[in-house]
């Protein structure tokens, strides 16, 4: 018998380690927690909570890899530094896309998904006690990454006034009044609030970054996922850009592969190598067979990308008209497959978004996302996907209508 089982001396060699401590409360855990109780009664549930595309992968991605999977050269370590003919395909699209140039050598390297890079890019830069600017409300492995490489994130505030855009003198107070900062991350079109970015946008952001010696690294995981003639812009087409950071692209979302984990990140040759370096010491290459079939992806991104786009705004015009009539007010989705949604007038101050969301699935049987989840900043907003349907959506419309 173990005599130590629930001694304190026992249990103090499982306390976690500060960097664990220092994360927020993880309101994701909570809002599946009331899905799994609403599940276990027997409730069928909607869920537009969790940006996780319904199509299938298109067949000539799946084909590819069908292909690739069967050749012994592709079942063997990949390089960290991906297979050239991967980069060449990168290469190929960001001219084609972007009208940049890029040296496959030293500016690609394909990544286990973007989330790998941004995950582990402020191991390779930032120093314990030095800072990251960071959005906010905004993707969370932002500010986990900074707190894993003993980082400080700073957060500055997205605000519908400014069309979620960063305020840039708040940039410059946070960057002259506090600890040294030596990074920040931004993300157009957004995660969470769908906001695009203009060049003159990131112009800005090259000056400020220049000036004050800090690497930018944009996640630009929804390029491709925009809605009308204006498409999304390449951070490193401003001029300069390449000078002070590098872009994250994920085929995550526009090609309906989310679990095959598989993205790139390009620009600077000096702060790829930083990251190449973190990457071949803490994880391997990306799976051979799957580079082949990113290959093909990037080879066919147009006319499928088209098709999405075509798809997701639909959905944005079934759903964006059925939240506002049941009184939220939904922020101009102009790209992502997410609409981001201001509590009712009547509600503001009496009922947080946390309870907001839990409500809407036990009373409605919706499932969405509180913008806390997000940041302090997303007080007072809900997310909600559009990776369902039109039948689904126009469902969702009819509840809503019904009940809020």
């Amino acid at each position: 018998m173990n005599h130590m089982r629930g001694h304190p001396d026992a249990l103090s060699m499982f306390e976690p380690a500060e960097r664990l401590k220092k994360l927020p409360p993880y309101i994701f855990a909570r809002i599946d927690q009331i899905k799994q109780e609403e599940l276990r009664k027997g409730r069928k549930l909607i869920s537009l909570g969790i940006g996780d595309p319904d199509q299938p992968t298109p067949s000539f991605i799946v084909e590819a890899l069908s292909a690739a999977i069967r050749r012994p050269e592709n079942q063997k370590y990949p390089s960290y530094w991906g297979l050239p003919s991967f980069r060449k395909g990168i290469q190929d699209w960001f001219v084609c896309r972007f009208n940049v140039e890029l040296d496959s050598d030293n500016e690609i390297l394909p990544l286990i998904g973007s989330k790998e890079g941004i995950a582990h890019i402020p191991l390779a830069f930032v120093n314990p006690g030095e800072a990251v600017l960071v959005p906010d409300p905004g993707y969370p492995a932002y500010a986990a990454s900074v707190l894993f490489a003993g980082g400080i994130p700073l957060r500055f505030t997205l605000k519908e006034e400014n069309a979620f855009l960063p305020d840039m003198n708040e940039l410059e107070t946070l960057v002259t009044s506090g600890p040294k900062v030596r990074m920040m991350f931004l993300n157009y079109p957004n995660n969470p609030t769908s906001a695009t970015a203009t060049l003159e946008f990131f112009k800005e952001i090259v000056e400020f970054a220049r000036r004050h010696q800090i690497i930018v690294c944009h996640d630009n995981a929804y390029s491709e996922l925009y809605f009308g003639n204006q498409a999304a812009p390449s951070f490193l087409e401003a001029p300069g850009a390449e000078d002070v950071g590098v872009e994250f692209h994920s085929l995550s979302k526009t090609f309906n592969m989310t679990g095959w984990r598989v993205g790139f990140v390009v620009g600077n040759a000096k702060i790829i190598r930083g990251l190449q370096q973190i990457k071949t010491n803490i994880d391997t290459g990306l799976f051979n067979a799957i580079q082949v079939a990113a290959i093909e992806a990037l080879r066919q991104s147009e006319p499928f990308a088209t098709q999405m786009r075509k798809l997701y705004q639909e959905r944005r015009d079934i759903l964006v008209p059925a939240l506002q009539q049941a009184g939220l007010r939904c922020f101009d989705a102009k790209a992502t497959i997410y609409v981001w949604a201001k509590l009712p007038q009547a509600l503001e101050g009496k009922k947080s978004s946390e309870q907001f969301a839990i409500d809407l699935i036990r009373n409605q049987g919706i499932v969405s996302t509180p913008g806390t989840g997000f940041g302090a900043a997303g007080e007072g907003y809900v997310r909600f996907t559009l990776c369902s349907d039109v039948q689904v959506l126009k469902q969702v419309a009819e509840i809503l209508k019904a009940s809020l």
